[in-house]
């Protein structure tokens, strides 16, 4: 992805349009828990020292390292991704939560977020704290705080201001942003305009994500129209059904991904991660989801094996937990 140098008066407006829109000020300290080459990570970072703050850079994740950092160093703003957030939870469980009132912003992205995980990262920060937002390098979509998220369970927000979403004919969805969030593909000119079109609002993109709009203007995600597994002539997304399992108890992650079948052409399968067992999974499965999108094997349990299968999921932010 390419966005080129910005005109200076291009530049003012992001870094103005991150500032309004997150509150950095010169009180701030942000704590950074992912590597600052990441799109994410750094516009935190960045937006906090332009606005006068200072970050804490703690190094490689560790969430006892964490935990010290924020009684050390009492830190206003974090951005983080779900397993961030469920180590850090578990860690607090063996040692105790940490003093937390300090964050005045705790904002997640990168991954889909489990309904309990939610729950929890609300209960544990201070109230009106925690925000979800959907992006990608390519460009940010929404941005939702929790307290909208418990009216809207599942969304992930209302287009940013600047921004109007729309969706097409088959259900992927295309941002129109301002001049300052608008990129090129490097070296790649027929992707570029296959990811983009002109629409009455203006210039728009897409990364390719499928979802819905409702009345009020909430999105949310079904996953990625160029990544189904098609089982008897069945389009199922991925992401459908790993939101469908993160609901029951026990499930800490799952990726859903194909596997060939000689019956069906393809069948759905998962990896977990989590303490419920093949049983309690796959009757959890009759319960939510139709036939066709059940999986048929959880075929690989633990961390490395769902993030083995994840390269299609949505909202990709590959690499912001780093690992050994």
């Amino acid at each position: 992805m390419f966005s080129g140098l910005l005109t200076p008066a291009d530049a003012a407006a992001l870094v103005t349009e991150e500032r309004d829109l997150w509150g950095f000020s010169p009180d701030d300290v942000n704590l950074v828990l992912s590597p600052l080459h990441h799109s994410a990570p750094l516009r935190f970072a960045m937006g906090t020292l332009l606005a006068g703050g200072r970050i804490v850079v703690p190094g490689r994740f560790d969430p006892a390292g964490i935990t010290a950092a924020i009684g050390a160093e009492r830190p206003t703003t974090m951005f983080c991704v779900p397993t961030h957030l469920q180590r850090l939870f578990a860690h607090w469980d063996e040692v105790g939560t940490p003093d937390l009132s300090s964050f005045r912003l705790v904002a997640h992205a990168g991954a889909p977020c489990p309904p309990a995980l939610k729950h929890r990262l609300i209960e544990a920060f201070p109230p009106g704290s925690t925000w979800e937002f959907y992006g990608s390098t390519e460009g940010q979509f929404t941005a939702c705080r929790s307290e909208d998220w418990l009216t809207h369970p599942g969304t992930v927000g209302r287009a940013r201001p600047g921004r109007s979403i729309t969706t097409d004919a088959d259900g992927r969805l295309w941002c129109v942003v301002p001049p300052h969030a608008r990129f090129s593909y490097l070296g790649d000119p027929a992707k570029t305009v296959e990811a983009r079109r002109v629409t009455p609002a203006g210039p728009a993109f897409t990364v390719g994500d499928a979802g819905r709009i409702d009345s009020e203007g909430y999105v949310f995600l079904d996953g990625r129209r160029d990544d189904p597994v098609i089982s008897g002539g069945v389009n199922v997304y991925p992401l459908e059904v790993e939101n469908a399992l993160r609901e029951l108890p026990g499930i800490d992650d799952v990726a859903v991904f194909a596997r060939p079948d000689p019956d069906w052409g393809q069948r759905v399968c998962a990896a977990v991660v989590g303490t419920a067992t093949d049983a309690e999974l796959r009757e959890h499965a009759i319960a939510v989801l139709a036939p066709a999108k059940r999986p048929e094997d959880v075929c690989a349990r633990g961390r490395a094996a769902a993030d083995r299968h994840r390269e299609g999921a949505p909202r990709p932010l590959p690499g912001l937990l780093e690992r050994p």
